[in-house]
C-alpha cells in the first residue's frame, strides 16, 4: 500500500524524478517514549568516561565504512550527489566521529579548573553536559551533517543523548543510516536512549517543544533555523542553526594582473560554485575583481559549457528557478527561459554593479544551486566599503598577489569581521574537521556566532560551566576530582598542567 505525503516521507529520486514508498512518520506516543528513555539516559552518558565515549563513536565509524557501499548506493538513489562523492563522504563522517572521540579524551572542552582560596574555602568549575540534544541534518549532506554527523557524534563525545530527525530528502538513508547507528552504540555498550530517530514534520516540532530537550542543531535554510529558534525562545533553549547565506570572494589586482591568472580563477570560482550542483552552505555567490580583469566574461564562457545537474528535490529546484528569476530582474538581465529542465538545473553567472550591492538587495540573498555573482570594481576602496555592506557569511575568500600585496591585509581585516573562516588564495567550499577549524558565522550565517558546527570547538556547544565551593573530595565529579581519573589538562591554583598519557 502508498503512503501519502500526510503520513509519510516519500522518497524521490532526484535524477528519474521517481517516486517511492517512503517511511512513516513516528506517532506522537512514540516521539514521547523516546524522549524519556534519552532523558532518562542522560545523567548515566554524562557521567560517562570519555574514552567509553570514544569506544561508542568509534563503533559508529567502524559501521559506517563497512556499510559504506550499501550506504552511498542508497544515498545516491535519494540524493543525485554520486557514488565517489558520497562514499567519500561517508568515508570522512566516519574520521569525524572518531575526531570528536579524541577531542572528548582530550578534556580541553571541560574547561576543568580547582582552586584553594584560603583555608576554609574552595573553587572547583568544569563544563558538564546539558542534557538531551535534537539535531535537524541538512538535505545537501546526507552524511557529514545528516542522522549520523557532525552535530550528532559532536554532542555525544560532549557526553549527551541525541534524538535526531530524518530529514524528508533523504527518508530511506535517514532510517537505514540510523538504525545502524543505534546498532553500533548498543553493540559498543552504550546505554539505551542515548541515540534515536524520528520521522516528520510534527515529531519535529515535538522534540523542539519537549521540557525534555536542552538544546537543537540544525543546518538548512535560513527560514527553516529561524523557524526552530523562534519556537524554541519560548522555553529559552539554544538553537545552533547553520543557515544558507552568501560567501564573498574578493581578488586583489595584483592576483589577476595576467590574462592567464584571470582564466584560473574563473574555472576556480565555477567549479567552487557549481560543485555539488552549488547546493553547498559554504558555496561562493559573489566575487569582486578588478574592472577590466575579464573576469565576467571569462566565468560565463565556462558555465555556458556545463550540463544540468540535479537538485536535492522539487523543492529546491521551485526555489532555484524562483531565485534565479529575481537575481535576473534585479541585474536588469533578460528572464532566462530555462533555468530547469525537469529537476536539473541549468548553471547560471549574472554580472551586477558595484552600487548594487547594498543591504536589502535580493543581490546579497542566497540562491541556493548553481548561480553566482560577478561584479568588477573600479578601485579597492569603493570595493572594500561594498564588502562592508555585504549580509554576513559562513565563509569568505582573498585571492592575492602575494606576501608583497600591499592590498591584502586590508581586504582580510574587513572580511574577518563579516565571516566566520577567510580562506586566502583557497575556495571556501571545502571545511576540514580539525581542532582550528570555525564553521560559524557572525548573523545571519548561524543564530550563535561563538559557536562552531565543524571541529573541535563543536563539543562546546552541548556543555555548560558549573561550580562547586566547599564541596568535600568525594563530592567532585572526575573532571575536577583531585586524582583526576580522567587524566585531562586542568589549572589547579591557577598553574595549568596536562596530565600524562
Amino acid at each position: 500500500m502508498s503512503l501519502s505525503f500526510a503520513t509519510a516521507d516519500v522518497s524521490y529520486n532526484p535524477r528519474t524524478a521517481e517516486q517511492q514508498d517512503g517511511v512513516e512518520h513516528t506517532a506522537t506516543p512514540e516521539v514521547e517514549r523516546l524522549l524519556h528513555v534519552a532523558a532518562s539516559a542522560a545523567a548515566e552518558i554524562a557521567a560517562t568516561s570519555p574514552r567509553d565515549r570514544q569506544r561508542w563513536l568509534n563503533a559508529v565509524a567502524e559501521t559506517l565504512l563497512s556499510h559504506q557501499e550499501e550506504l552511498a548506493k542508497l544515498a545516491e538513489e535519494e540524493t543525485a550527489l554520486g557514488l565517489p562523492r558520497l562514499r567519500a563522504e561517508i568515508a570522512g563522517a566516519a574520521r569525524s566521529a572518531q575526531f570528536y572521540a579524541s577531542v572528548a579524551v582530550d578534556g580541553d572542552y571541560l574547561g576543568a579548573s580547582a582552586e584553594t582560596m584560603n583555608e576554609s574555602t574552595t573553587l572547583a568549575r568544569w563544563n558538564i553536559p546539558v542534557g538531551p540534544v535534537a539535531v535537524f541534518g541538512a538535505s545537501n549532506f546526507p552524511f557529514g551533517f545528516g542522522v549520523c554527523g557532525h552535530d550528532v557524534a559532536s554532542a555525544i563525545a560532549a557526553g549527551c543523548p541525541v534524538v535526531v530527525k530524518a530529514h524528508p530528502a533523504h527518508p530511506r538513508l535517514s532510517v537505514r543510516l540510523a538504525n545502524l547507528t543505534r546498532e553500533a552504540f548498543v553493540s559498543a555498550g552504550a546505554p539505551a536512549g542515548v541515540y534515536d530517530l524520528v520521522v516528520g514534520f510534527a515529531a519535529g516540532i515535538q522534540l523542539v517543544d519537549s521540557p525534555e530537550i536542552m538544546a537543537v542543531a540544525f543546518t538548512g535554510s535560513q527560514g527553516g533555523g529561524m523557524a526552530l529558534r523562534d519556537r524554541a525562545a519560548a522555553r529559552g533553549v539554544p538553537v545552533f542553526a547553520e543557515m544558507g547565506t552568501v560567501n564573498p570572494v574578493f581578488v586583489t589586482a595584483a592576483a589577476i594582473a595576467s590574462p592567464r591568472q584571470t582564466d584560473a580563477i574563473a574555472a576556480g570560482f565555477v567549479a567552487s560554485f557549481t560543485l555539488g550542483a552549488g547546493q553547498f552552505c559554504t558555496k561562493p555567490g559573489l566575487i569582486l575583481a578588478p574592472a577590466g580583469s575579464g573576469l565576467f566574461a571569462a566565468v560565463k564562457n565556462l558555465v555556458t559549457q556545463l550540463p544540468p545537474a540535479p537538485l536535492l528535490s522539487p523543492g529546491i529546484a521551485t526555489n532555484f528557478a524562483a531565485g534565479v528569476d529575481e537575481l535576473a530582474q534585479a541585474t536588469g538581465s533578460p528572464a532566462p527561459a530555462d533555468e530547469l529542465r525537469g529537476n536539473f538545473a541549468v548553471a547560471r553567472v549574472f554580472a551586477v554593479d558595484m552600487e548594487d550591492l547594498k543591504p536589502g538587495s535580493r543581490l546579497l540573498d542566497e540562491c541556493f544551486g548553481p548561480v553566482a555573482l560577478v561584479c568588477e570594481y573600479a578601485d579597492s576602496a569603493t570595493a572594500l566599503e561594498a564588502v562592508g555592506g555585504l549580509q554576513n557569511s559562513l565563509a569568505a575568500s582573498v585571492f592575492t598577489g602575494g606576501p608583497a600585496d600591499a592590498e591584502s591585509t586590508d581586504v582580510v581585516s574587513r572580511l574577518l569581521t563579516k565571516v566566520g573562516r577567510v580562506s586566502i588564495n583557497a575556495w571556501p567550499t571545502g571545511v576540514a574537521n580539525t581542532w582550528s577549524q570555525q564553521h560559524g558565522g557572525p548573523w545571519p550565517a548561524t543564530s550563535q556566532p561563538q559557536a562552531t558546527s565543524v571541529g573541535a570547538g563543536a563539543l562546546a556547544r552541548f556543555v555548560r560551566p558549573v561550580a562547586l565551593q566547599n564541596a568535600e573530595p568525594d563530592m567532585l565529579p572526575p573532571a575536577v576530582a583531585p586524582e583526576n581519573p580522567w587524566n585531562i589538562p586542568r589549572r589547579v591554583n591557577g598553574i595549568f598542567a596536562v596530565s600524562p598519557s
